[in-house]
């Protein structure tokens, strides 16, 4: 069998993690990437093997085209997605994006239509959509045909270390570029949302003390989303915690089982006289990758549980809740996920 040849863009943090998966598939060889920081891209060079080495994307795609590569991964903040999906497209190479994939949603929307128009395999890096947990909760809500139900969402911790995380304007704030996950779980769980109510706060942390002196972004938000059949969801992010955090990820309450999912961590099924812990048992990332490339390899977008349209709307979702923490009004969404 001919190994699949990869190549990447953007070589930083979550790069790293698919690097570690696609070095435990063997029918996968990373051959080219892309990477501004030369300490970066030579460690991953080093890491994979590749030996084309560009310094930007600009420079791979000058070279590589569908005939060099089979699949792209790529990884880079949510403001550098300037024109790299559309020329992968426009070269027909399948490729794999970290999310949030824009802040632009007429940008995304514009991919969405050329990728469907070409017809092109793609995934988004909703990961824990392959999670083992994520999954056995989706059976326990498929078992009990709830009718409705409360649900508590949070993804409360610190401040991740990058520059652009800590400016609202180049990362979107917490809610769309880290608890997207949550987001889109509930996406996953209970399919799209009607309307969201959310609300912001700042003052807790600091700039220039307990944050970079650019930081301009939400300390806290919090989100009530409404779901058909009578689901109502809170969800709440923050990244003032410094010493001590709660736990954090799912909590949905039914009639005869409560679900507890501990973010990425363990699954607690509380029953009348009974309780289920689960830990975690699979790497979520190199399942999202195997998918992938699979999906690839057989020409079948089916293995895929986030392909680009389906994670747009998961985009969607989080930037409708942004629009009602500006304007204070409940935003409701259309089929599509898109508001006005």
């Amino acid at each position: 069998m001919n190994k699949l040849r990869v190549g990447l863009i953007g070589c930083g943090g979550r790069q790293n993690a698919h690097i570690k998966s696609l070095l435990q598939l063997p029918d996968v060889k990373v051959v080219a990437l892309a990477e501004p920081v030369e300490q970066r891209r030579e460690a991953a060079a080093q890491a994979t093997g590749a030996t084309r080495l560009y310094e930007n994307h600009k420079a791979l795609f000058e070279k590589e085209d569908a005939s060099t590569l089979d699949a792209l991964f790529i990884a880079v903040e949510p403001t550098a997605h300037t024109d790299i999906e559309e020329t992968a497209v426009a070269k027909g190479i399948p490729f794999l994006v970290e999310k949030p994939m824009t802040l632009n949603l007429a940008q995304a929307d514009a991919l969405a239509a050329q990728i469907r128009k070409k017809n092109l395999i793609t995934a988004v890096g909703f990961q824990d959509r392959y999670l083992d947990l994520m999954e056995q909760v989706r059976t326990v809500l498929e078992e009990e045909k709830p009718t409705g139900c409360l649900v508590n969402g949070a993804w409360i911790g610190g401040i991740p270390g990058v520059w652009w995380w800590q400016k609202k304007s180049t990362c979107g704030g917490q809610l769309v570029e880290q608890n997207i996950h949550l987001a889109d779980g509930l996406r996953w769980l209970f399919g799209d949302p009607l309307s969201v109510y959310a609300v912001n706060g700042r003052g807790i942390v600091v700039p220039g003390k307990t944050a970079s002196a650019e930081y301009d972004t939400d300390d806290y938000s919090v989100c009530i989303y409404r779901f058909a059949n009578q689901v109502t969801a809170t969800l709440e992010s923050a990244c003032y915690s410094r010493s001590v955090r709660p736990n954090c990820g799912l909590v949905i309450k039914l009639p005869d089982v409560i679900i507890d999912y501990r973010l990425r961590n363990n699954l607690i099924l509380t029953r009348a006289g009974s309780t289920t812990d689960t830990p975690r048992k699979n790497d979520q990332t190199c399942d999202l990758d195997r998918n992938f490339l699979l999906a690839v390899r057989n020409n079948d977008p089916s293995l895929i549980r986030s392909p680009y349209a389906d994670a747009l709307r998961s985009l969607k979702m989080t930037m409708g809740a942004n629009r009602s923490m500006e304007t204070g009004d409940v935003v409701r969404f259309d089929s599509e996920c898109n508001f006005s």
